[in-house]
């Protein structure tokens, strides 16, 4: 969902024992890799909390890592993700997350991470947290064994706010102040916390940090008091619709926000998708996959408040792959960055951080999500492939300029080979050479990237990307992407720079070989990777620029051109993207494109037109262009068998 994601971590959840902590020693006198544990153990005793549930909520929350002391992207900081928003985006240049995804160019008013204003209590945690430590707020931000024990005090605190003065006597009736922990502002979002905390406590849970810390939480069967979260006085859903599910899915639905923002007097100043007819009305031929960049019941939140501009179709958890709907599929959610593809698709948000990769990504996720796509490409026709089961980072930019800015979520550490292998399309090498498609094996492919937002080098790990460079060589420099670097600094390793990555199930067109090393035409140029055991000969249709043409513009939208703009809607020009494709140059052929331009911009219906999908004459073709899908104008291509 995120441009800015926190540091990796090198975690998996599982059952093994850690109940029995050191509850003696200081947690300052604990050498090496047990030192978080006994700080937890220290803090759950000094405030008078469970083991336990202290450990679980942490989890939760981070997977107990303390991030070196960085912000995560909603301003929260340390193992027990302490919140100080003010304090996190303070002098700081792109730290705080980008909430419109609308992607239609139109500049919105922005609010704090997590579409909240600054000032809200539930945004500053932190300044509670070192209140009742009697410490500065800098200390329980940047020291670590002070975040954990204020994020102890504070679940003491609202143990003791619902308990009327005293503590739970069981584990169970801690429910309602881990609830209250996750500052949620909904009842269905405090709830989802909880559950999820609790699921923790059953299942048991094991973790190695990104620094190198070993912490364990053993399973133990706890009935946990639910009816305390009423007593938050939240509100409740506002809606009984059933969810668009398959029957095998724990599905429920919580709306998104759909409502005016700012005074409530500018039709135009809404949030957080667009009503219509679809697939009637507009067709739907894509679905885009994204990770949360925050935890689950954070997610809900930002959903549900008008302010944050941005919304998915289904939002899945990581621990149990539960899915709550959240937009009908009928209707535009707002969440892939660019109008055209929002318009034609449906998009799934799963619990995660790009750069913690399999910390979050767990199977039930995988699973859920697999089904959930099955169902929703078989009800709407939608291509089993990686030209139309895109990740956000797949999504292209509208124009040039919006193309640095565009999101790179799940990431490289997603497993795509697994999961269209759940969707029952595997990679099947077939007789050719001219064709290949990315194939690593993801457990066998580990590479190593930068958290270059934190200046941290990410755990080596399995993933799903080659390497692409500017020659047959390890020595040759990674390519640089010119959309997202017009400033040609050069290729990095770091995380973010997608342009330098292509994933596996895309497919190129072969340009040359050079031993183990395979061209192909990407993004306008000719880039190197390493063939072994990375790729798999393919066939598909490709094209070329038209003979006669000795280049071609490439496109991030399919809109119609504007003489079929009715007089009572402003018609919407089309611009080139940075990428052009040279003579010679030749781009595997993902289909027709709908030339259309879905005309929404009033909740009310308010401006003639509103609400009007547009058609136009110009016939656009969806290419595999680079690590990003793009379009090309019919005009000037042909389409022709590789």
């Amino acid at each position: 969902m995120r441009r800015i994601v926190r540091v990796a971590a090198v975690a998996a959840a599982g059952v093994l024992g850690a109940g029995a902590m050191a509850t003696g020693a200081g947690a300052q006198d604990t050498p090496g890799t047990a030192r978080r544990q006994a700080e937890f153990a220290a803090a759950a005793s000094r405030a008078g909390v469970p083991a336990d549930v202290l450990l679980a909520v942490s989890y939760q929350e981070t997977r107990w890592e303390a991030h070196g002391g960085a912000p995560s992207t909603s301003g929260a900081y340390g193992p027990m993700a302490l919140t100080d928003v003010a304090a996190a985006t303070r002098g700081a240049k792109g730290t705080a997350p980008e909430r419109s995804q609308r992607g239609d160019g139109v500049v919105r008013p922005s609010a704090a991470a997590g579409g909240s204003t600054a000032d809200g209590a539930a945004r500053h945690t932190a300044r509670t947290a070192a209140a009742l430590l009697g410490v500065d707020p800098a200390t329980v931000r940047g020291d670590e064994a002070s975040n954990i024990d204020g994020g102890a005090a504070l679940l003491a605190k609202y143990a003791r706010d619902l308990g009327h003065g005293s503590l739970p006597g069981d584990v169970g009736g801690w429910y309602g102040a881990v609830a209250k922990y996750a500052q949620a502002t909904t009842e269905q979002g405090a709830q989802s916390f909880a559950d999820s905390v609790y699921a923790t406590i059953a299942a048991g849970a094991h973790a190695t940090t990104a620094d190198g810390q070993r912490l364990t939480l053993t399973a133990r069967k706890v009935t946990p008091k639910r009816a305390e979260v009423a007593e938050l006085g939240l509100p409740k859903p506002a809606s009984s619709r059933r969810p668009e599910c398959p029957r095998v899915l724990d599905c429920d639905f919580v709306p998104a926000a759909y409502q005016l923002d700012g005074d409530g007097s500018n039709p135009r100043n809404y949030g957080n998708y667009d009503v219509a007819d679809r697939p009637k009305q507009v067709k739907i031929d894509t679905i885009v996959l994204h990770d949360t960049e925050e935890t689950f019941s954070d997610t809900l939140d930002t959903f549900t408040n008008p302010a944050s501009y941005v919304s998915a179709h289904y939002v899945v958890r990581s621990n149990d792959g539960h899915v709550t709907q959240m937009v009908p599929t009928k209707d535009v959610a707002w969440q892939a960055g660019n109008w055209y593809i929002n318009s034609h698709s449906i998009g799934i948000e799963q619990e995660g951080f790009a750069v913690q990769g399999a910390t979050w990504f767990t199977e039930p996720l995988y699973h859920s999500t697999a089904a959930l796509v099955r169902y929703l490409a078989a009800k709407y026709d939608v291509p089993l492939d990686r030209q139309h089961i895109l990740g956000h980072e797949n999504v292209p930019g509208i124009s040039a300029a919006g193309i640095p800015g565009m999101h790179w979520d799940p990431g490289p550490f997603w497993d795509w080979n697994h999961f269209m292998n759940l969707l029952g399309r595997p990679t099947i090498p077939l007789p050719g050479r001219h064709v290949v498609t990315i194939d690593p094996r993801f457990a066998a492919n580990r590479q190593q990237v930068r958290d270059c937002e934190q200046n941290q080098p990410v755990a080596e790990q399995g993933s799903s990307f080659v390497w692409l460079r500017t020659g047959p060589s390890d020595d040759a420099p990674l390519f640089d992407d010119p959309g997202l670097d017009p400033q040609q600094t050069g290729g990095t390793d770091c995380a973010a720079d997608w342009g330098d990555k292509a994933s596996a199930g895309q497919q190129y067109v072969v340009a040359g070989r050079h031993g183990k090393w395979i061209a192909i035409w990407y993004d306008g140029a000719k880039v190197w990777f390493d063939g072994t055991r990375a790729a798999s000969p393919s066939r598909a249709l490709v094209v070329r620029p038209k003979p006669g043409k000795d280049s071609i513009p490439t496109y991030g939208v399919a809109y119609p051109e504007k003489s079929a703009f009715p007089a009572d809607i402003p018609p919407v020009s089309i611009s080139p993207l940075t990428y052009t494709i040279h003579s010679g140059q030749s781009y595997v052929y993902g289909g027709r494109a709908v030339t259309d331009y879905y005309y929404a911009k009033t909740i009310d219906d308010s401006i003639p037109g509103d609400h009007t999908d547009v058609h136009g004459h110009d016939r656009y073709l969806r290419i595999q262009l680079g690590h990003r899908i793009a379009f090309v104008n019919a005009a000037d291509v042909v389409v022709v068998p590789a």
